[in-house]
């Protein structure tokens, strides 16, 4: 079913909002996906190869799945918005905010190390 069919189409501030939103997911997607490519062809000293792939390749896994969660985010905050139900409640930032601390934990711990 065509989403635009569901419900009732809510006050469009609010739809602007959660289109708003879901932006801000895309535009961290993209941070996360320029700093494992530049992390991969912009320091090439910063660590042995192995290691400067390997975690390139992690923020670029990660941008990817931060895109699809702010779309599942979104469509699932639309839905809930046409049939006035209580917005869904995500446990999924936790997750996101550990995989954040992690990598930054990783990237300190190479920068004090190598240099």
């Amino acid at each position: 079913m065509k989403l635009s069919r569901l419900g009732e189409a809510p006050d469009y501030r609010f739809s602007l909002a959660n289109e708003r939103t879901f932006l801000a997911w895309i535009r961290t997607a993209l941070g996360f996906l320029a700093a494992g490519v530049g992390l991969d062809q912009l320091a090439p000293g910063f660590a042995t190869p192995v290691v400067r792939e390997v975690l390139a390749l992690l923020l670029c896994l990660f941008a990817g799945g931060l895109a699809v969660y702010g779309y599942l985010r979104w469509l699932n905050n639309e839905k809930a918005m046409r049939l006035k139900q209580d917005l869904p409640y995500t446990r999924g930032l936790l997750l996101i905010s550990s995989i954040l601390m992690g990598v930054a934990a990783v990237v300190m711990a190479m920068v004090r190390y190598a240099g």
